[in-house]
């Protein structure tokens, strides 16, 4: 038989009464006390159909009478056809992963933290290598249960102003936000894309700034870079500017 949380509410109420009783003896109340604490520690067992408790006693992977998966989960895959081994480690509510999920390599290392949400990526992710931090991700994950969501987009001419947009639910999350690729060995940023709703944009114009605009000097996705002249070039300009007649060695045979 399962125990109810609502019915352990009710039997700490009625065990108040009954302990404040002045013919209640302290031996009896020490016993319905442990009697209650015990069973409010098993009520969240009780409702898992399979589980195993950690060396700290809490409950893991646990699967309910629905065969769903529930709560606090460690998930170990081992090696297979060259793949290397992994565990992972997170919550699922449901059968579907929700909040941060980690996974670590067999040595213990960590490859990713993602974040997710109806079983979907949502929010950013970040991936590692044995150097550092490789990669972070930005997801927007749509509720499953609707076939269509309505969207807000940034307007990309003034940014106070957004657009609704509606777009149909693929199941799957869409790139939202800024990805972000890292030399792992150094920590600079080696590459930066934005996205808006599985879109790529500029990053200055998503914000409503004008190229040339220098209130983000340190991006520069979008604009186009300066072309850098060598000062042996320059001086050759300067000092054949004007010569209608040039002669360039090219390599070929005469020169």
């Amino acid at each position: 038989m399962l125990i109810d949380k609502n019915d352990l509410v009710e039997m700490e109420k009625q065990m108040s009464n009954i302990t404040k009783r002045p013919l209640f003896s302290a031996v009896k109340k020490k016993w319905l006390v442990g009697l209650v604490f015990s069973l409010v520690a098993t009520v969240g067992y009780t409702q898992c159909k399979s589980y195993y408790l950690s060396d700290k006693g809490d409950t893991l992977n646990c699967v309910d009478y629905k065969g769903l998966k529930q709560g606090k989960w460690i998930v170990k895959e081992a090696a297979l056809r060259g793949n290397p081994g992994y565990e992972e480690e997170g919550e699922f509510v449901n059968n579907q992963k929700e909040g941060i999920w980690r996974r670590f390599s067999e040595q213990g290392d960590v490859q990713s933290v993602e974040s997710y949400r109806w079983g979907l990526l949502d929010g950013k992710s970040q991936y590692y290598s044995l150097q550092g931090l490789e990669r972070e991700e930005s997801w927007r994950a749509i509720d499953p249960s609707k076939k269509y969501d309505t969207l807000e987009v940034p307007d990309l001419y003034n940014l106070e102003k957004t657009n609704q947009v509606i777009v149909k639910n693929e199941g799957q999350s869409i790139k939202h936000g800024r990805w972000t690729w890292y030399d792992p060995s150094t920590g600079f940023t080696a590459k930066k894309e934005d996205y808006i709703n599985d879109s790529a944009v500029n990053t200055l114009a998503a914000f409503g700034v004008k190229k040339g605009d220098p209130r983000d000097p340190s991006d520069t996705i979008g604009t186009a870079k300066k072309k850098v002249v060598p000062s042996v070039v320059q001086e050759w300009e300067k000092k054949n500017s004007g010569k209608k007649k040039v002669v360039i060695r090219d390599g070929s045979a005469g020169y």
